[in-house]
């Protein structure tokens, strides 16, 4: 099968010698939805810059979508719609003609652009604000002015590098169902992101990249299978006792009625039972979603 993204043996070492990516492997599957972690510094925006034909690579190959990007320049560019973290737009421009100018680089014609827009920034919900300056919008606008922005060429590619910095958590909501229907609908997704949560649950595959190199690339499912510890959010129906019960399993009071337990050789339903027998009564269980950031902090360099 053809792969959306083939790197083989990517190097970047900079002026000063740093070197931000040593040998770096990395294939991502068509249509996949695909999570790129690592800490500060791990190499993550160099490696998408070089992707992306921002910056110049040491050696080593980039296949995108089997076309080599140092033959196909242009062509790779065409297939690839990048979010950046931070808001690299004219702030005196009206939100309407930052997508119409985007599109001209890529040799769309203005009515088609103008056509492309409208769609886009209506499912952004953007369109009452077309004409207003992008400095005028709110920061979660600005965020999804930078997602259609990404996507006014039509790309087959979607990386996105924190994209949802700083937006509250009904933005965020609302960005993963959108990003999830673009996936559905084939579109290749790769997602840098420090909120561990919203890469455990958008992403099918994940690779963590540490100090310039690869430190683990596997599927999400077989990843967090590792951990055999689930933690638990449970909110009580009544204010939690002052002095919470001994068990055989961890508790921790997080407020007056939510307590996190750590679950290893006890059961959920083992677990409410033994609460209910405290005179403690659960009436929602969520996971505490730190299932990704155990194995995120073990495999990297900060887990020593």
């Amino acid at each position: 099968m053809l792969q959306a993204l083939s790197i083989s043996n990517l190097t970047k070492t900079y002026a000063n010698n740093m070197k931000a990516l040593s040998s770096v492997n990395l294939s991502v599957e068509q249509g996949d939805f695909f999570a790129l972690l690592g800490s500060n510094g791990a190499g993550k925006t160099t490696m998408i810059g070089i992707i992306c034909s921002l910056l110049n690579k040491t050696s080593g190959e980039v296949l995108v979508l089997g076309k080599d990007q140092s033959k196909h320049l242009n062509e790779v560019k065409r297939m690839i719609g990048l979010m950046p973290q931070e808001f690299n737009f004219n702030p005196f421009e009206p939100v309407e003609e930052i997508l119409v100018n985007q599109a001209g680089y890529y040799g769309i014609d203005r009515s088609s652009a103008k056509a492309q827009a409208k769609i886009l920034l209506k499912r952004m919900e953007l369109w009452d604000k077309r004409l207003d300056m992008a400095k005028s919008l709110s920061g979660g606008m600005k965020r999804r002015l930078m997602l259609a922005r990404a996507l006014i060429h039509q790309p087959k590619i979607l990386i996105l590098d924190e994209p949802s910095a700083g937006v509250d958590v009904e933005i965020r909501r609302s960005m993963w169902k959108f990003l999830r229907e673009l996936n559905d609908q084939g579109m290749t997704i790769i997602l840098t992101t420090h909120y561990l949560e919203e890469a455990e649950s958008l992403c099918r595959n994940i690779a963590i990249l540490d100090k310039g190199k690869i430190v683990e690339q596997t599927s999400m499912k077989k990843l967090l299978a590792r951990v055999s510890q689930q933690v638990l959010i449970l909110e009580s129906i009544e204010q939690l006792p002052n002095i919470l019960p001994t068990l055989d399993f961890k508790i921790e009071r997080l407020d007056a009625y939510s307590i996190q337990v750590s679950l290893n050789d006890v059961n959920i339903s083992q677990a409410l039972i033994a609460l209910s027998e405290n005179k403690i009564e659960i009436e929602h269980v969520r996971s505490a979603q730190n299932r990704l950031e155990t194995l995120f902090l073990r495999l990297t360099s900060k887990a020593g």
